[in-house]
């Protein structure tokens, strides 16, 4: 086989081979810096940046805790939330939906509310939560991990065995056979090259989501303020979100009242003196 022959198979492969990973490449940063510019955007709102975080420290505790913050709602010691004077103020509005949303729900409430009562029973405040999430943009995978096209890996092994039974077959005769024997020798050995090069330019599936999620702090500052002015509360509010009844005694029996004990205790006294009056006429 003539030198010229190979050299003009493996240099154009060893060509598309490259030029495909480039284009890979590219389109792999792109995907990357898009998926980065919308997971700025979802950062920029610390609410939805914990939103789908277990329940301790989801967009539901840290509105509950910014309004326990700023004065707006109290809890007492079993987690029930009561709207404060203050609640009422158009002026001390919390300056955000979800906060908002929960003080609304609580004060269409007549008694105390649990957090987790309101969340569970509450359509005006899930449908103001499912709103909130609906708005936030949908994060992007780098590269969904495919299968490589094995056909086409076939076909450039193929062409390597090719080549290298070809060149070692090949008796150059003079320079210019050389230079393109050289120039096939070249190019196989860029195609070997190429496959750890591939299949890292293909990415393992990087998601912004995964990735950024373990660079950056997603605790809400709400919640962190809280837990370093009043712990108790921020506890308090945990009691709050595992309740979801809001029964008074919660299986505990009730005390009686001072004047039922009266009452029972005269009429314990009547009776014994009736027994002892009984007691007294048998004699």
């Amino acid at each position: 086989m003539h030198a010229y022959a190979l050299a003009s198979v493996a240099v154009p492969v060893t060509a598309v081979l490259y030029g495909l990973t480039g284009v890979l490449r590219r389109r792999t940063a792109a995907r990357q810096r898009r998926a980065l510019d919308r997971w700025a955007a979802v950062l920029a709102d610390p609410y939805q940046a914990v939103m789908g975080r277990w329940w301790p420290y989801d967009t539901t505790q840290a509105a509950a805790a910014r309004l326990v913050l700023d004065g707006l709602v109290t809890v007492n010691h079993r987690g029930s939330l009561s709207p404060s004077p203050a609640a009422s103020d158009p002026a001390r509005v919390p300056g955000h939906p979800v906060p908002e949303a929960l003080l609304a729900a609580l004060l269409r409430r007549t008694a105390p509310a649990t957090l987790g009562n309101v969340e569970a029973r509450d359509a005006g405040f899930a449908a103001a939560l499912a709103e909130f999430r609906a708005a936030r943009p949908a994060l992007l995978k780098v590269r969904e991990p495919g299968r490589p096209v094995t056909a086409g890996l076939y076909l450039v092994m193929a062409e390597m065995l090719f080549c290298v039974f070809g060149l070692m077959a090949l008796r150059p005769a003079g320079d210019a056979e050389w230079a393109a024997a050289w120039a096939a020798w070249t190019a196989l050995i860029a195609q070997v090259i190429w496959f750890p090069l591939h299949n890292r330019s293909r990415g393992t599936g990087w998601t912004a989501d995964a990735d950024i999620a373990r660079d950056v702090s997603l605790t809400h500052p709400a919640l962190a303020a809280l837990d370093a002015r009043d712990p108790e509360a921020l506890r308090r509010l945990g009691v709050s979100r595992r309740r979801i009844r809001r029964g008074r005694n919660r299986g505990r029996p009730r005390r009686r009242a001072p004047a039922e004990g009266g009452e029972s205790g005269e009429s314990g006294e009547s009776g014994e003196s009736a027994k002892g009056g009984e007691a007294l006429s048998s004699g």
